[in-house]
């Protein structure tokens, strides 16, 4: 398998799931008015050989899809203009709803230039919360906090580990907020009513290769969303330089090559396994795999990953005390074949998911896998349900030809 094989295979898997036939509830349950936005990116790892990868971007400038053009050693992409997705005066995604004139607005550039081609890089949604994760990791490692250290917010003292858990495991905005004013207390963010005057996520980013992946514009008192001037254009991530992050935070993935040796790693091993712990946690099975919604009407399976045994109650249902999920999971469960340490992000008009795949033996697969879409719960199929059908069919998809190359 050669990256150029590799995106074509992503190609046509995305081409096979007619996106373009995908009801919108904002339409009447009519088709998308134009091709929905996917940013997908996946880098495998042989047992033998090196290793390889491949992003593709589709949008309504790209319907039949756009093959990305890394630097060489898995460097940043050279041949795509992306554009900061933005909100209105209101504070509404006014890009994503129907009728939207890309044409007609003003765009800010994110990364590259034109005469490439352009790509709004949606918002990511709650994938941010893997930067806020790495951010608090970094002051950990610095000794500007610890993992069982107690932090106080809003009334409320949890230990650090304890705010992450809540914040990746769930998606708990209330613990994303307090780790965001975190990471402006230990002076990782410096921000007066001028600007920000620190981010030392963002430098660490830059540093690292990684300039697409940006946590601006947050609030000292740990304000991240749109009211908060945050948010929709502030809040970006685009899916290959979230795959090389999660390559630099994967202890079983061999060195990254576009990191220089002098180069200290990103976070220290205590860390990295932390992140890792807490990625591998995850209840919010519902995108890329969907075990969590076995046992609702219509479901189809996504990529085969199993999930955690502490969201599972007697009855096989599912509850995480801010969700819960009413199907069966546990026959579908038993026949998961992957270990799946990854975050998602919804809402009404985005959608995403990042993580590391591990075979569960004797399945052997190793890869990296990002999403970021506009195909959020106004596409979903059924309720509960984060998405249209086609999200995890494409995961499943992409993981069935990833085991056929990798174990072979």
């Amino acid at each position: 398998m050669t990256s150029a094989e590799l995106a074509a295979a992503l190609i046509l898997a995305v081409q096979a799931q007619h996106f373009e036939l995908t009801p919108d509830r904002l339409r009447d349950g009519a088709p998308v008015e134009v091709f929905p936005t996917l940013d997908l990116a996946v880098i495998a790892f042989p047992e033998q050989g090196e290793p390889v990868g491949a992003n593709v971007l589709f949008s309504r400038d790209l319907a039949g899809g756009l093959v990305a053009q890394p630097a060489p050693g898995f460097g940043r992409v050279t041949n795509v203009h992306y554009l900061a997705d933005q909100c209105d005066a209101k504070g509404d995604s006014a890009d994503w709803l129907p009728g939207a004139n890309w044409d007609a607005m003003t765009w800010s550039t994110l990364a590259g230039q034109p005469p490439l081609p352009r790509f709004v890089a949606p918002y990511p949604a709650s994938l941010i919360k893997l930067m806020v994760l790495v951010g608090v990791a970094r002051e950990i490692d610095a000794g500007h906090a610890t993992w069982d250290g107690a932090w106080a917010h809003a009334g409320e003292t949890r230990r650090v580990v304890d705010w992450a858990d809540a914040m990746i495991v769930v998606s708990n905005n209330a613990a994303t907020t307090a780790l965001v004013a975190l990471l402006h207390h230990t002076g990782a963010v410096v921000r007066d009513d001028a600007g920000e005057k620190v981010n030392r996520v963002n430098t660490a980013f830059e540093q690292y290769g990684l300039p697409t992946l940006q946590l601006s514009h947050t609030r000292p008192n740990g304000g991240w969303m749109n009211r908060d001037g945050a948010g929709l254009g502030a809040l970006q991530m685009t899916a290959w330089d979230t795959v090389r992050l999660l390559w630099l935070l994967d202890a079983e993935a061999p060195r990254a090559p576009w990191v220089t040796s002098d180069q200290p790693p990103l976070l220290s091993p205590a860390s990295r396994d932390q992140v890792r712990r807490l990625l591998g946690d995850q209840a919010l099975h519902e995108v890329l795999s969907s075990t969590v919604l076995a046992g609702v009407p219509g479901w189809q399976p996504g990529l085969p990953a199993r999930l955690p045994e502490r969201w599972i109650t007697p009855t096989g249902s599912v509850s995480t005390g801010d969700h819960t999920f009413p199907g069966d999971v546990r026959p579908v469960n038993a026949e998961t074949e992957v270990r799946f340490a990854h975050k998602t992000g919804t809402t009404e008009n985005f959608l995403s998911d990042a993580g590391i795949v591990t075979g569960l033996p004797p399945a052997r697969r190793h890869y990296l896998i990002a999403l970021t879409s506009n195909l959020g719960t106004r596409y979903a199929a059924t309720t509960p349900g984060a998405t249209t059908w086609r999200i995890p069919q494409l995961g499943a998809a992409i993981d069935r030809y990833l085991k056929a190359h990798l174990e072979r």
